[in-house]
């Protein structure tokens, strides 16, 4: 694999080549992940959502939105409230057939999109999911590059090519996927994701007063994120569980 002086790697502590598939913790746990944004119509609104819950998540960024009009204010958003960042790829596209060479190339650029946003070169990137959830040769690159594979965990079938996307339908998609342990696989990107934004809205809260916690999946970065700034309160709230396993 080549060699980059100047590129950092993202952060994990320990990655694994094999995608990791649950939660950080014990009992009633779960870890919400939402690909393909940021986007403008919907990433700011579910900050709102989760912010006033004072919940924390990992968004799995993509790079071309990072540098659409938008999109490196909502990273940088991201980032200061707290939230843990993905590599999701340059462009979304697929890797499942990718050699290591061309996965390497594009794992590295879109680490240092995410990082030319944030004007941060040592900003943590900790996990990596890949496009499509094709896995192909990603996971060994993706733990040498300092990116802990995710899984596609629970996923709550909430993107353009699902017939029903309704909040009622996705909200009840939710409830299923937020069980103990889970990583839920959400999208506020990649197509007009505000269903998906409103069904949060509406299950996170029946969730914790149920007894969830929501932390970050296994695996990734220090034991929880370290808020700069920005409206989210991560002083270990009684819901928020930020163990490291």
């Amino acid at each position: 694999m080549g060699r980059d002086p100047g590129l950092l790697p993202g952060g994990a502590v320990d990655p694994t080549q094999v995608p990791v598939q649950r939660a950080r913790g014990t009992g009633r746990v779960a870890a919400l992940t939402f690909d393909d944004g940021p986007d403008p119509r919907t990433t700011g609104r579910l900050l709102d959502v989760l912010a006033d819950l004072g919940v924390v998540a990992t968004f799995c960024v993509v790079g071309a939105n990072v540098t659409a009009p938008g999109g490196a204010a909502l990273l940088r958003r991201i980032r200061d409230e707290g939230h843990a960042l993905g590599n999701h790829s340059v462009d979304y596209a697929d890797l499942g057939s990718a050699s290591l060479e061309e996965v390497e190339a594009v794992l590295r650029d879109n680490l240092r999109i995410i990082r030319t946003a944030l004007d941060d070169p040592e900003a943590a990137v900790p996990y990596f999911r890949a496009p499509n959830g094709n896995f192909g040769r990603t996971g060994p690159v993706a733990a040498a590059l300092g990116m802990q594979p995710l899984g596609l965990g629970a996923v709550i079938h909430d993107w353009d090519a699902c017939p029903d996307r309704t909040v009622a339908t996705i909200a009840d998609h939710l409830r299923a996927a937020i069980s103990p342990g889970a990583v839920v696989l959400a999208h506020d990107g990649g197509g007009d994701r505000r269903t998906t934004v409103e069904a949060v809205a509406t299950v996170l809260p029946e969730k914790i007063a149920a007894g969830f916690r929501f932390t970050l999946p296994r695996g990734g970065g220090p034991p929880h994120p370290r808020p700069r700034g920005g409206r989210a309160t991560l002083g270990r709230p009684a819901h928020l569980d930020q163990e490291q396993q």
